[in-house]
């Protein structure tokens, strides 16, 4: 029997119309949150970053691909990991369905790793996707926008996500990626080929450009719990009974987990 408060077709409906004005009133203040991320200054970049694509050597102007708006997602997959973040990796999977819709509106998404260029296209071959991946290995990209770090960094502690993180010495990896505690990270870590240390010296974010009168423009960034509106099977997960439900990482790259129950296989076939 279930534990779960049941009630009459009358109650729930009562309920839902609470819950549908919370609902709109969120959805008018996200409307007014993009509509204030829009006013952000814009920051021109004068710095010559360069890429390895599979179209060869590409500017930051090249990744546009002829439009006028460039969205950057910041894949955590360094130049030590065997594998890329099964998170970023979870993220990605959406990709691929809108990416063409963005193409047609001005916008192009691209995204944007350390690891070197062989590395990516293999990962992106075995993942099944489409989606523009270059390479920002041995340049000042990652850097510079607080997705890469170096050893030092760690042991001196960094800034991301706008504020401070503690050295390694002293908390971990900072609060901004050990919420659960060291552990989870580890656990996703193995799943890199890597340990902690080597997996944290990448972070998660994604940033965003406009190009104008020739001249780029860096207009908004995000990082952390700031992407959790890209992670679409969340988004279907926070509408689920039970939403994420989560005790722990429960997540693998797509190709990774066991054969579905024969009853799922045989209605999705």
């Amino acid at each position: 029997m279930t534990t779960h408060k049941t009630g009459t077709r009358e109650e729930w409906l009562a309920a839902r119309l609470t819950l549908l004005a919370a609902e709109k009133d969120l959805t008018r203040r996200s409307d007014a949150l993009a509509a204030q991320r829009q006013q952000l200054p814009w920051v021109r970049i004068d710095k010559d970053y360069r890429f390895d694509t599979g179209a060869g050597r590409a500017s930051l102007a090249d990744l546009f691909q002829g439009r006028s708006q460039l969205l950057v997602y910041h894949f955590m997959f360094g130049p030590d990991y065997k594998a890329g973040c099964p998170s970023c990796s979870m993220i990605a999977d959406g990709f691929n369905g809108f990416a063409v819709h963005l193409a047609h509106h001005d916008v192009t998404l691209s995204v944007v790793s350390r690891a070197p260029l062989a590395q990516l296209q293999a990962y992106k071959q075995r993942m099944g996707w489409s989606f523009p991946w270059a390479s920002a290995n041995g340049g000042e990209f990652n850097a510079d926008f607080n997705v890469s770090l170096t050893e030092k960094q760690q042991r001196e502690g960094v800034e991301y996500n706008y504020r401070r993180e503690q050295a390694w010495t002293l908390r971990g990896i900072g609060d901004a990626l050990t919420q659960g505690g060291e552990g989870p990270v580890a656990q996703i870590a193995a799943m890199t080929g890597t340990d902690v240390a080597t997996y944290t010296r990448e972070r998660p974010g994604m940033s965003a450009f406009v190009r104008e009168d020739g001249a780029i423009y860096h207009t908004y960034s995000t990082y952390s719990r700031g992407l959790d509106g890209l992670w679409g099977s969340y988004q279907w997960l926070d509408r689920a009974p039970r939403g994420r439900n989560e005790a722990g990482i429960w997540w693998r790259r797509h190709d990774e987990y066991e054969a579905p129950a024969s009853g799922l296989a045989a209605c999705c076939r």
